[in-house]
């Protein structure tokens, strides 16, 4: 099982937008600029964005290819350093929503300091002597379900959606944090369960990273406003919501 390449709609879904900046919805599959580790691609949201909205835009942060959900841009590189700082600065809250093998804790925050993840195309881009970096990540389970499916020595197979609050910006640090904690994500192809994520194919027609930017929240840089962009789980997350017994309405999941 591959991680896709999903082909995104024409129009990126504006989440918000001022003089300053602009939030998008950014598919699955989406990757955010031009990169050396996938030469054959064409589409990417930056330059999507830019012939959207007719200008330059600057990426102040980044989601994984496979991750879908909240990307901020800033429409200049004056607005670009002064949302930089913000990240710096630690201020900037984002949370994300998770589906996870198992029944996840309650609550629980792992503070475990992670390596430089290394690209098998990559490595010679990366420092391999570099430190770990601190990482934290707060998590909380929001439900659970279980299903009589067996799966490899279990008569049944149990999931829970998860919510992930990052303090910390570290690559894959969620889906390698879940993986710490024995629950690893859904579609994962390289943190993950094969078993768990063939299945998720095979009975739901998923093929891809249960991995959800529900959220960037941030006091505005220039006019002290606190700024909370929030960004759908989507139809067909809901569908898999409804088919764990749990809320089909995006609004139980905000």
């Amino acid at each position: 099982m591959i991680e896709p390449n999903i082909e995104p709609t024409e129009t990126l879904e504006i989440l918000y937008q001022d003089a300053h900046f602009v939030a998008i919805n950014k598919p699955s599959g989406l990757l955010v600029h031009r990169s050396f580790l996938d030469k054959r691609e064409t589409r990417f949201a930056m330059q999507m964005l830019r012939d959207q909205l007719g200008q330059h835009v600057f990426p102040v942060h980044r989601l994984d290819r496979p991750t879908s959900g909240v990307l901020l841009f800033a429409l200049s590189s004056e607005d670009a350093r002064a949302m930089n700082q913000l990240f710096i600065e630690g201020t900037i809250e984002k949370r994300y929503l998770a589906l996870a093998r198992g029944f996840a804790p309650e609550q629980i925050t792992v503070d475990r300091p992670l390596k430089e993840e290394l690209d098998k195309i990559a490595d010679k881009f990366a420092d391999q002597d570099k430190p770990a970096q601190e990482a934290i990540t707060h998590f909380r389970c929001l439900r659970t379900a279980t299903l009589p499916i067996p799966i490899g020595k279990y008569p049944t197979v149990r999931y829970s959606l998860v919510e992930c609050l990052p303090e910390t910006g570290r690559k894959h640090q969620i889906r390698r944090h879940l993986k710490h904690l024995s629950h690893p994500i859904i579609g994962d192809v390289n943190h993950g369960d094969n078993q768990h994520n063939h299945f998720f194919y095979e009975h739901f027609a998923l093929q891809r990273l249960m991995l959800f930017a529900t959220r960037l929240s941030f006091v505005h840089p220039y006019s002290n406003e606190k700024i909370d962009i929030r960004a759908p789980l989507g139809d067909e997350m809901m569908r898999v919501c409804q088919q764990l017994g749990w809320p089909s309405d995006e609004r139980e999941y905000q």
